[in-house]
């Protein structure tokens, strides 16, 4: 479903939505509809009527209703009284700020995370490297991005913080979808596979300051080509 930001567009059943796991009703509905907001399946401006989401998964709308809640406390959807939920549209402001919270975030998992990585988590993220570099090849950013999202996620599960981890499960769907939107400004995909293996070469080295900063300047650039391009933007429109 392709709408523009600012448009006001009735959600839709999306062919192949299966809820068949161990997970509650809620979670799973949660769970596909954060990934079609983060993939821009279901973009800005769309609603998300309770009615018409139950009947696509075939639930009822208890479930759906858990489900928009948890994704409005996300800042996914807003809600709206009596009229439902509609999917955000966050601004440049909202997006570096997000940036910054992922940096913070990501630095604290990378510092706990690089004196504990065992042998099985560094071959892990090097296969994931490896499926980046796959996915690029053929020009599959949504691949791309999953791998990619596994890889720092590895991080947080080997920090073994739990106040963190609940810190990045709060915040993932923002930091999904920024991270999402820094592959599309980076463009060229191949620079950032070289990022991560210097970051990955900085672990196995057990060297955790360069790992540190590697994953902070991995994160900060997309932030800062963010920063540039609002400011072209706005120079060129007062030069009009």
């Amino acid at each position: 479903m392709q709408t523009s930001t600012n448009a006001k567009v009735e959600s839709q059943p999306t062919p192949g939505r299966v809820v068949l796991d161990h997970r509650t009703l809620w979670q799973r509905v949660h769970d596909q509809l954060r990934d079609e907001i983060i993939s821009g399946a279901l973009t800005p401006g769309a609603e998300l009527h309770e009615v018409t989401l139950a009947a696509s998964f075939g639930v009822s709308r208890g479930p759906i209703r858990e489900a928009l809640g948890r994704l409005a406390t996300e800042g996914l959807v807003t809600i709206r009284p009596r009229r439902g939920a509609v999917v955000r549209a966050l601004s440049s402001e909202e997006f570096i700020e997000a940036y910054q919270v992922r940096e913070a975030l990501e630095m604290m998992a990378v510092r706990l995370a690089v004196p504990k990585l065992m042998p099985e988590d560094l071959a892990e993220m090097e296969r994931l490297i490896g499926e980046m570099a796959t996915r690029a090849d053929i020009g599959d950013v949504q691949g791309f991005f999953e791998a990619n999202t596994e890889f720092h996620q590895r991080f947080f599960e080997v920090a073994a913080n739990s106040m963190l981890a609940g810190l990045y499960r709060q915040l993932r769907g923002q930091i999904d979808r920024h991270r999402l939107r820094s592959l599309e400004l980076r463009g060229d995909l191949r620079r950032s596979i070289a990022e991560h293996r210097a970051i990955l070469s900085a672990a196995k080295e057990r060297d955790v300051e360069r790992a540190v900063h590697l994953a902070s300047e991995h994160i900060r650039v997309p932030q800062i080509q963010l920063f540039v391009e609002d400011h072209e933007l706005a120079t060129n429109g007062r030069s009009r």
